[in-house]
């Protein structure tokens, strides 16, 4: 998969230094799958949840951060829309950003 906006990740862990290699295995990870719906990132990340608009949540670093992907299956493209932490994603709507 092609990932969008990584510099979002790098301002992120530049603010929360703990997030920094958490950030970087989820982008190896990401970066080699080939993800052709849900079900292919289901088996790679349990946790993730699915909400509208093919925006996925991702719990980073032993779910003390989330990362919010906008995911294009038929372009194999994950565009970052959110990373944060919990307090920072109570305040959004993760259908929408």
């Amino acid at each position: 998969m092609r990932i969008v906006a990584k510099r979002t990740r790098r301002e992120f862990w530049g603010v929360h230094a703990d997030a920094e290699q958490p950030l970087k295995t989820w982008y190896v990870h990401v970066k080699a799958a080939k993800w052709q719906g849900p079900a292919d990132i289901r088996s790679m990340f349990g946790a993730a949840d699915f909400v509208a608009g093919n925006r996925v949540i991702f719990d980073i670093g032993g779910n003390k951060y989330r990362l919010i992907g906008k995911v294009n299956y038929r372009r194999r493209v994950v565009f970052i829309r959110f990373v944060g932490t919990h307090k920072d994603y109570d305040r959004i709507d993760p259908e929408t950003v």
